[in-house]
């Protein structure tokens, strides 16, 4: 399987940005690597820009992992993420 980055926005909305969320995607997909670049944490919302990056099929389950906890997972279209 080919391995592939992306790059994505993710925002924590509704007491998800109070959760572990990120490390439960770990658990279940532990060969994903991410790299947070940017992140903000308010009182009602949650929003981070992170790089993920392993086999594509690992990704994809690993992003709607996160879809699937309660996360927004937006895809950032074109140029570089955070200098990145």
């Amino acid at each position: 399987m080919p391995q592939v980055t992306r790059k994505c926005w993710l925002t924590f909305e509704g007491g998800h940005q109070n959760e572990p969320c990120l490390w439960k995607m770990t658990r279940a997909h532990p060969d994903v690597q991410f790299d947070i670049r940017q992140a903000s944490v308010q009182k009602d919302i949650g929003i981070m820009a992170v790089l993920f990056d392993g086999e594509e099929d690992e990704v994809d389950a690993a992003l709607q992992t996160l879809i699937d906890l309660g996360v927004k997972v937006d895809p950032v279209e074109g140029g570089s993420l955070v200098a990145g």
